[in-house]
């Protein structure tokens, strides 16, 4: 039927061209963004998977951070650790010569001078083994914990060891001294012990340090694998985009020529009247 009030032909046309238009706002969102989900309106979804996935990202980047900072305080521990353990080492040796009985009184007080110099640098160093304001060699906390998990609810710890002079690792005397050859051989023992004390302590702080730092390589490849997950569910392949977009440029065309078509139809019943 020719009709001039309704044109089927030109809805059919506009229908399907519209349609092209739509697919080709979509294909272009993709090309620049990137994503073929970049909004909840694309696909809600995996939108929503993806925005989950995304908050763990976001949480390990947190764990991450906990964790290096757990191992930045170990490290301190160790390193003031070794540094107490050489000092141990050097005021055994001053003990072990001072407690010759033969020594004359000034080679033993400048063995005791020394001694007691090494002596109260323990103490310096132990008061200063400070990051992040926490020191695991001076007594003032018991452990240091790490998140280990994206929720919060796992940690990971590592426990102090009191390095200070007095205590049950060191065992020197914050007041101890070779003045004589009986305190220096006394000393020896003293030290000795000590000594093996230290270095079981950094042991323990060792392990501890291992602790922080294999979680966080684990936290690292998972987060890049939720990461590669995401990419998966969201990135747009570009190549097929590419083709599509092509595709759907002709078909605007032929969509337009169409429409075109559609419309001159009824100026065929102008020469019905002619």
């Amino acid at each position: 039927m020719l009709s001039v009030n309704t044109n089927v032909g030109a809805m059919i046309a506009l229908q399907n061209l519209n349609s092209t238009v739509s697919s080709m706002s979509s294909v272009q969102s993709a090309i620049s963004t990137g994503l073929k989900v970049a909004n909840a309106k694309d696909n809600g979804a995996i939108y929503a998977i993806a925005q989950n996935m995304r908050g763990d990202v976001a949480g390990y980047a947190a764990v991450t951070d906990s964790l290096n900072r757990g191992i930045s305080t170990v490290d301190v521990a160790l390193a003031a650790g070794q540094s107490i353990s050489d000092l141990l080492i050097q005021m055994k040796t001053k003990a072990l010569a001072a407690s010759d009985a033969s020594l004359d009184t000034a080679s033993r007080q400048a063995l005791n001078n020394d001694f007691t110099a090494l002596r109260d640098q323990i103490t310096s160093i132990v008061k200063n083994a400070v990051f992040n304001g926490y020191n695991l060699i001076d007594g003032s906390t018991n452990q240091v914990s790490a998140l280990a998990s994206a929720d919060g609810t796992r940690r990971v710890t590592t426990s102090a060891q009191k390095l200070s002079l007095s205590g049950t690792i060191v065992t020197v005397k914050s007041t101890g001294t070779i003045s004589t050859a009986a305190k220096a051989s006394t000393m020896v023992a003293t030290v000795v012990a000590s000594l093996k004390n230290v270095n079981s302590s950094l042991a323990k702080l060792a392990s501890g340090a291992a602790k922080f730092s294999i979680q966080a390589s684990f936290v690292t490849k998972l987060s890049d694998t939720i990461t590669a997950g995401i990419g998966n569910l969201v990135d747009a392949n570009m190549a097929s985009e590419s083709a599509m977009l092509q595709s759907l440029q002709v078909k605007q065309q032929l969509g337009v020529q169409a429409l075109s078509i559609a419309n001159q139809a009824p100026q065929v019943t102008l020469s019905l009247f002619r």
